[in-house]
């Protein structure tokens, strides 16, 4: 007997091998946050990636919510994920310093108040029905391809210094198995504004997989490279933390990485990443 593929359990298992990875990917920031608890301070790590990452995660569970029927899968990993993210930025703003803690709020009233309300509010006032659902759900896919963009700078990185220091290749290997997944997820339901997007984060995650193999065995360089070093520098001229810097940038990366891909999974996962 022939299988098909947009059966609904291929569209189960996908979506529930697509909440473990995505699981998974939501808990890569962990040692990031053992570290924080440890010395406490945050240390000038970032809280971009877990604002975006938790923005994400709203506006697909807004989509799931809007969409109703198949939802189930997406609706559970987007409140897992909203759950995680507000964790990690409640944890974030007890550490941060005063600055942090005041941009880390503009973030979040930007995206989670100013941005998403905009949304929900525009889309039940202007538009019905499946038409609401469809705006809602190119929404998400642009907003998945954007975040999925986001390891372009790391890519450019590594070709740059020809090392992969900065690019830990397990996460960019299951941020591919999860953009795969999520594709499949929503390629099984014919939900395109799922599947879209997770076909750029799976071409990303081959791409990073492939310089890891080309550039591997590269000599560590002791600088960062001036646009990662430009971007510490804006985002935090007045730490003053020099010790570990490389180790941070490391752990910022694979943080936009979760977020990315989650969302676009939505996850982006992770990040959004999205799903």
């Amino acid at each position: 007997m022939a299988w098909n593929i947009h059966d609904h359990c291929f569209s189960f298992a996908f979506g529930l091998l697509g909440n473990i990875l995505s699981f998974l990917v939501y808990l890569a920031p962990l040692p990031t946050f053992y570290r924080i608890l440890k010395k406490k301070s945050t240390e000038g790590f970032q809280s971009i990636p877990y604002s975006v990452a938790l923005f994400s995660a709203m506006l697909l569970l807004y989509y799931a919510f809007l969409k109703k029927h198949d939802a189930s899968m997406l609706i559970t990993i987007n409140t897992i994920g909203c759950c995680i993210e507000s964790i990690y930025l409640f944890l974030y703003m007890i550490y941060a310093t005063k600055s942090a803690r005041i941009y880390t709020t503009k973030l979040l009233v930007f995206f989670n108040i100013g941005a998403l309300g905009l949304v929900i509010l525009v889309t039940l006032a202007s538009f019905h029905g499946s038409l609401r659902v469809s705006i809602v759900g190119w929404i998400c896919a642009i907003f998945s391809v954007c975040v999925f963009a986001a390891p372009l700078s790391i890519i450019r990185s590594v070709i740059k210094t020809k090392s992969v220091e900065y690019m830990p290749f397990p996460l960019s290997f299951f941020l591919t198995l999860c953009a795969v997944t999520w594709f499949l997820y929503g390629f099984s339901l014919r939900d395109f504004y799922i599947a879209t997007p997770n076909i750029l984060g799976f071409s990303f995650g081959v791409t990073q997989m492939i310089l890891y193999v080309m550039y591997r065995g590269g000599t560590k360089e002791s600088v960062l490279p001036e646009s990662i070093s430009k971007l510490q520098l804006e985002q935090f001229p007045n730490t003053g933390v020099q010790q570990s810097s490389i180790v941070r940038v490391q752990e910022d990366a694979m943080n936009y990485g979760v977020g990315g891909t989650i969302s676009s999974n939505s996850q982006i996962v992770p990040t959004e990443l999205n799903v």
